[in-house]
């Protein structure tokens, strides 16, 4: 891999020919729909299955706010060819079980051609056996467990994500550790209970083992858990020259501060897990040194289309956008130029132009679907600096 340092992804915006109303407009009564069947109608349905509460509830409402914008945008320039977009949007309480049924419901009730979401790689997996039965396409902007798309059996034919998998965050903040901080021995700390989690831990240990680095040990924590100071201690005792720390910003943030009052000063690599306000309310800004973490986007870029698209979702909700923003809103715009190419409003002739797209210009990166329905995209390493992002690296 090329890695350049920059301000952020390369981003470009897009231009399609998209078509007319506002999103969420109308109820599923007063309007006739397309839907997976492919009936002639007024108006393209796309379904939202997301986390808008429980324990990843920031995840789902900052993509569902991006999905908003890039539809509202659609909408305001006419649609997609000629047919307004509604959007369903329904809360699966970050809970799998219920992301199953609403699945269901969106597709065998709402009759959408395609959904977006959910966020978490588990509640995303949970939908895709429905996927295949009913033939409606899923996309996910951040379900990034390596099995999301493709497993022993094979691809999942209806699964589809913008964001890339674990196993590039995992290689790449290895190789960051290894080459960027001079480090040689490692840390590792990881949410048992999380496949996100596992998988990033699992793909960072092989990649700087392989290069020469050791893993002096491999602790375990729970989802939900507040005291770490066991582990934190006996890590204390040990010489390491990073802490890698796999899992979602609830302990993450949690995590960091304790291990800054024991006095470890290590510096603290993640994912994109890290990526919400949350880590700096939980953490504090004293401890959020020296801290890294792989990321699709950063709000540093200085690229004039990436600048316009902060400045208006900064206009439209009044604070700064993060990467599951941006990541929602590509995933919205990527979905709706699939749509609008697609031979008619199926669901298989939309899976069918999914497969097929290249060169889409995304905000966190221009992006081609491969074989495995991953994008081939760049990745970003950010450095927070008091909690807020100070570098970016891109890889």
């Amino acid at each position: 891999m090329k890695r350049t340092t920059i301000g952020l992804v390369l981003a470009a915006a897009m231009t399609l020919t998209l078509a007319a109303c506002g999103s969420d407009s109308g109820s599923n009564e007063d309007k006739p729909t397309a839907n997976a069947g492919g009936n002639e109608s007024a108006t393209i349905k796309i379904g939202l299955n997301y986390e808008l509460s429980g324990a990843v509830a920031t995840y789902g409402q900052a993509s569902v706010d991006g999905i908003v914008m890039a539809v509202d945008e659609i909408n305001a320039n006419g649609g997609i060819n000629g047919k307004q977009v509604e959007l369903v949007r329904y809360d699966n309480k970050s809970e799998p079980a219920e992301a199953t049924t609403l699945a269901t419901k969106l597709m065998t009730q709402d009759n959408v051609i395609a959904i977006i979401g959910p966020a978490t790689s588990g509640s995303f997996k949970a939908t895709i056996p429905v996927a295949d039965k009913n033939k409606v396409p899923v996309v996910s902007g951040s379900a990034t467990a390596d099995d999301v798309t493709v497993d022993s059996s094979g691809v999942k034919e209806y699964a589809f994500r913008t964001c890339f998998n674990d196993s590039f965050q995992g290689v790449t903040m290895a190789n960051f550790a290894a080459n960027s901080l001079d480090a040689k021995t490692a840390f590792v700390f990881k949410d048992n209970s999380s496949d996100y989690a596992k998988g990033l831990a699992e793909n960072f240990t092989a990649t700087f083992t392989a290069g020469g680095g050791s893993i002096v040990a491999e602790e375990a924590y729970v989802a939900g858990d507040k005291d770490f100071n066991a582990v934190l201690t006996r890590a204390k005792g040990m010489d390491f020259d990073v802490l890698y720390l796999p899992g979602y910003y609830e302990e993450a943030g949690l995590i960091i501060k304790a291990a800054r009052d024991l006095g470890i000063t290590a510096p603290v690599l993640g994912a994109d897990g890290f990526d919400s306000p949350d880590l700096l309310n939980l953490g504090g800004a004293a401890a959020l040194n020296e801290v890294y973490f792989t990321n699709h986007y950063s709000s540093l870029d200085q690229d004039p289309k990436v600048v316009k698209f902060i400045e208006e979702f900064t206009a439209k909700y009044g604070e700064e956008p993060n990467a599951f923003h941006a990541l929602g809103y590509d995933t919205a715009m990527f979905v709706a130029d699939a749509i609008g190419r697609a031979s008619d409003l199926t669901g298989e002739a939309v899976k069918a132009a999914l497969a097929e797209t290249k060169d889409f210009p995304a905000v966190t990166g221009t992006l081609s679907v491969d074989e495995n329905h991953n994008p081939v995209k760049a990745i970003v390493v950010i450095g927070l600096k008091d909690g807020v992002q100070a570098t970016s690296e891109k890889i």
